[in-house]
């Protein structure tokens, strides 16, 4: 799996001074933005944008395990499910960084999308070998 440091900051907390449930979700996206700068050393937004080739989230289970709280080191897990002709199905997890304690994990599937026609379209081949990397029981 990919890992990459995650801080929650103060405007992640409600006003119980725990993680806000949706912004997991921002910070799912964080972890996917970053792999693709690790893996391919272009932003996603290059993807989008130049390449033309997006991933939309379609369908998102998550469970909460343990409140993520502000000040306390975290670090984002990102692996592959599934890779199908047309989707991915990612795994996010969410875990304490100094005790590896899973707090909330997600499955995530994309759909892999023509960004000019917004139309399902095949995964690229170079991308379908990233994701093998990225696989996980």
């Amino acid at each position: 799996m990919f890992k990459t440091p995650y801080s929650v900051r103060f405007a992640d907390v409600d006003n119980a001074g725990i993680f806000y449930y949706p912004r997991f979700f921002h910070a799912f996206h964080v972890a996917f933005e970053q792999w693709w700068e690790q893996e391919f050393g272009r932003g996603y937004h290059l993807i989008l944008n130049e390449d033309k080739v997006g991933f939309p989230a379609v369908h998102i289970d998550c469970d909460f395990k343990k409140p993520v709280v502000f000040g306390e080191p975290y670090e984002i897990h990102l692996g592959v499910k599934r890779i199908g002709k047309t989707s991915v199905t990612f795994r996010y997890e969410i875990r304490h960084r100094d005790t590896g304690e899973l707090h909330a994990a997600t499955d995530t599937t994309k759909a892999v999308i023509d960004m000019t026609l917004f139309k399902a379209r095949r995964l690229p081949d170079d991308i379908r070998a990233a994701f093998e990397k990225l696989l996980i029981d």
